[in-house]
């Protein structure tokens, strides 16, 4: 019988089947929705790449600018003149990149108009002194490069020249010396690559405007632009390490795959091998699984268990019933055989000892009848199924006082509780009458009752003043066809079929001790109790 107790201290270390099945489905799920957060975060990485490679050009393109401002302005030329440069600040102000793929795509970049102030004189000369700076640069960086003077009028690069950007909206907030970058959408004038729709870093262009500051003083705009990097040209400029994390979801899967296996279908393979070892006569009984690992499991390892030992059990009784019925049969039908060959072979025998072998083969006939009956009784005591009807035991007891006080057993009781009792009334008459019905066998005139009420059961003491059970047989008892009036007709099954009776309603009986007579000791359910379980 599998002990409920080890079910019991594992159990926080069980799972339910339903919670490793939605972890399963919901990686599975996470998979390809985390290979489209990958390529998201990716592609914002790459965004995020370009707007710092972009500041740095333009800091490095400040830088120059700046200077070229110092060397004209000290010469006095082009119609500024800074009498008085003060020391250059050295303190650090890093620009951190601020784009994300999640803040919303602006429309593509607007023309440009036509200047409406003239061109800064020294602001002109820069840009031409860095215009070819500016195109040996491009042709590493790929960057289109725009130099702004303070009125936001270009003064270098490839396109676009005296004319004036100053109502685009970067350029706007870097004229009033703050740095600003934009993400707008690009139109290109060449085919999209392969898988474009994965993609969003060839439909984009990332902008950047860096004001040139002298001394909390505007010089100048640097204005910048540039496609990131094609998330799948990239990934495949990397494609060692996407094999790499290739293989890392393969592993996964695998391990998935040996998760469901370790939890569902290796405890229910080792069931299968223990059933079919039982079939074969290989193994007795099929043994609770010591790793269930799942609740579920553990419920159907302890339920076949449990059913591989009451299939056992069931199965041994019927062998000791059957051993006992045919001994019980075997006795009368042997004695009925010999005095029917003896009448059979002395047809002259006197009347007097005819007639007292006639009434052996009627005792023994009458026997027969009586086990059958019994017999007949306990078979349905053992397929009963137990009814939804409840009894009261006051009721019941009354209706046996007047029954057996005519017979010589008189009942006595005080204050029997009036809790219904989940068991059929027809049932607990039938297993008090068998109870009774030995008493009297036992010369008893007189038994006592009385109950205590627990919280789901009720336990009735049946006491009565007969001969009692001897020491001997106190172990005997409950054995079927064991009865010490075999001579009088007993069948030694009115035990029995109180015992099958009691189990089906969940109830059991006990010979208690006793110094005078039989005290016999019934556990009955309670009917509320067993409503509300």
């Amino acid at each position: 019988m599998p002990n409920p107790l080890t079910f019991h201290i594992f159990r926080h270390r069980l799972f339910p089947l339903r919670t490793i099945l939605l972890f399963v489905m919901l990686t599975v799920l996470a998979l390809p929705l985390g290979g489209l957060y990958f390529f998201r975060i990716y592609e914002n990485e790459l965004v995020q790449q370009t707007e710092l490679e972009l500041i740095s050009q333009a800091a490095a393109l400040s830088a120059s600018y700046r200077q070229l401002i110092r060397i004209y302005a000290e010469q006095s030329l082009y119609g500024r003149y800074l009498p008085t440069l003060p020391p250059v600040n050295r303190s650090y102000e890093p620009i951190m990149p601020t784009l994300s793929l999640i803040n919303p795509i602006q429309p593509p970049r607007l023309t440009a108009q036509p200047a409406e102030l003239p061109i800064d004189k020294l602001a002109k000369k820069v840009g031409e002194y860095m215009t070819p700076i500016i195109f040996d640069t491009q042709h590493i960086t790929l960057s289109g490069v725009r130099l702004l003077d303070i009125n936001g009028t270009v003064i270098a690069g490839r396109e676009e020249l005296g004319l004036s950007l100053a109502h685009i909206p970067e350029v706007q907030q870097a004229l009033h010396g703050h740095y600003a970058s934009t993400i707008r959408q690009r139109i290109s004038d060449e085919p999209p690559p392969s898988l474009y729709s994965l993609s969003r870093g060839t439909r984009i262009r990332v902008f950047v405007a860096f004001p040139v500051m002298e001394n909390q003083h505007l010089q100048g705009v640097i204005y910048l632009s540039r496609t990131p990097n094609n998330i799948i040209r990239h990934l495949f400029e990397v494609k060692k390490v996407v094999l790499i994390a290739s293989l890392c979801s393969l592993l996964l899967v695998i391990l998935l795959v040996l998760l469901v296996s370790a939890t569902i279908s290796r405890p229910i393979r080792e069931l299968i091998r223990q059933t079919e070892r039982v079939k074969q006569g290989e193994q007795k009984l099929i043994e609770p699984l010591k790793n269930p690992v799942t609740y579920e499991i553990a419920q159907l390892s302890d339920s076949f268990a449990s059913m591989s030992h009451a299939l056992t059990e069931r199965t041994d009784y019927i062998q000791r019933f059957a051993t006992h019925v045919s001994h019980e049969f075997k006795t009368p039908l042997t004695s009925m055989q010999g005095a029917l060959e003896l009448l059979q072979d002395h047809s002259d025998m006197p009347s007097d000892q005819r007639q007292r072998f006639v009434n052996n083969l009627l005792a023994d006939t009458q026997r027969l009848k009586q086990l059958v009956n019994r017999l007949l009784e306990l078979a349905r005591a053992d397929v009963l199924e137990p009814s939804q009807q409840n009894s009261v035991l006051s009721d019941v007891i009354f209706a046996l006082q007047n029954r057996y006080a005519e017979r010589g057993l008189v009942l006595q009781y005080t204050d029997l509780p009036n809790h219904p009792l989940a068991i059929a009334p027809d049932a607990l008459d039938i297993i008090l009458s068998n109870l009774l019905e030995n008493s009297l066998q036992h010369k008893a005139n007189q038994l006592t009752l009385s109950a205590i009420l627990h919280d789901s059961t009720l336990e009735l003491h049946l006491h009565d003043n007969g001969t009692g059970v001897s020491a001997a047989n106190r172990s005997k008892i409950f054995t079927p066809f064991f009865t010490t009036r075999r001579n009088n007709g007993g069948t030694g099954l009115g035990l029995e079929i109180t015992i099958s009776l009691l189990k089906t309603y969940g109830g059991s009986i006990a010979l208690a001790e006793s110094t005078e007579g039989a005290l016999f000791v019934l556990t009955l359910p309670l009917a509320n109790y067993k409503k509300n379980c």
